[in-house]
């Protein structure tokens, strides 16, 4: 690690858990462009697309509450959406395969933005369930739904029922104001990134909240063993993502969680083996594309088997 902080690779929090006890964890760098601060455990990150883990929870909570089935379509909670919310499902939001264009960034400025957004798509890419898009219309219909269904707003639900029973203290949810103790994404120019956008969803959370939300997750303490082994299945193409990032399952069993999130220059990388019991953890906000390179070497480290050192970062 302190190798990776001194070729300019990693700026960031780390994170290690082996048999169920923390055997590892530093910061390395600053907490913003300035380099005035270094940074400490107390530092928050944004986790990218790790986030989406949360929206798919809480809809399988809701499941679980009999509030919705996976192959319930869209229009059943909110049937003001236009002609396309009938064919889309549940299911597909989770998978990405609802066929939903993108979020057209130019026109937001807030949720209702996003909202409106939705109401003017006329025709869907392809029919849900036949081919898969990443995007992040799926996740923001997610939140929308929630909202319906509990009748409040979605990030006081994820801080009621989610970071709440995982005991996630320090964990915060976009919109907030005047909080410390955040990190601030910067490039390897030194210029900082452009404030969030104020929508609802985008999280803030240490190393040790991202790893008591691994436990939380596969203790099957917020959701039942069935409900986290629906959200671990993704559609059936290579390079295709389940609402967990890429989960792994045994006699529907997890064994297996890596997920990668992205936003601006944070970068975050969680990956859990629970036959082996580690879980590390890389929290970063100086992007340089290396968090997979250095969770692979310290699997090689926690496994006795020889590591490669990860390598300066070459521009092309």
């Amino acid at each position: 690690m302190k190798w990776s902080n001194q070729i300019g690779i990693f700026n960031g929090n780390v994170l290690v858990s082996k048999n169920n006890k923390i055997i590892y964890s530093a910061s390395f760098g600053f907490a913003d462009a300035s380099k005035t601060s270094q940074l400490t455990n107390d530092y928050r990150f944004n986790i990218g697309s790790i986030t989406k883990e949360f929206s798919a929870v809480a809809l399988m909570q809701l499941k679980e509450q009999g509030k919705l089935k996976l192959d319930d379509k869209v229009s059943k909670f909110i049937p003001e959406l236009p002609k396309w919310a009938d064919e889309v499902s549940i299911k597909d939001l989770l998978q990405y395969t609802s066929g939903i264009p993108d979020v057209n960034w130019k026109n937001i400025k807030n949720d209702k933005d996003l909202f409106n957004g939705l109401m003017l798509i006329d025709t869907l890419d392809f029919k849900p369930g036949k081919n898969y898009a990443y995007n992040n219309n799926n996740i923001f219909l997610r939140h929308f739904i929630v909202e319906r269904l509990s009748g409040m707003n979605y990030k006081m639900y994820v801080e009621k029922f989610i970071f709440q029973p995982c005991e996630m203290n320090s964990s915060v949810m976009t919109l907030f104001e005047n909080e410390e103790n955040i990190a601030r994404g910067f490039n390897n120019n030194l210029v900082a990134d452009k404030p969030d956008l104020p929508i609802t969803g985008g999280t803030y959370l240490t190393t040790i909240d991202l790893l008591k939300w691994e436990n939380c997750l596969c203790s099957e303490k917020i959701i039942n063993k069935k409900s986290l082994y629906e959200i671990g299945q993704q559609f059936d193409l290579p390079e295709t993502q389940s609402a967990l990032g890429e989960a792994k399952f045994k006699s529907k069993k997890i064994t297996e969680h890596i997920h990668d999130g992205r936003m601006g220059n944070y970068e975050a990388l969680l990956t859990s083996n629970m036959d082996e019991k580690f879980t590390i953890i890389l929290l970063d906000n100086n992007y340089n594309k290396k968090v997979f390179e250095i969770s692979d070497a310290i699997i090689s480290i926690l496994r006795n088997q020889k590591y490669k050192l990860p390598e300066k970062r070459t521009e092309k």
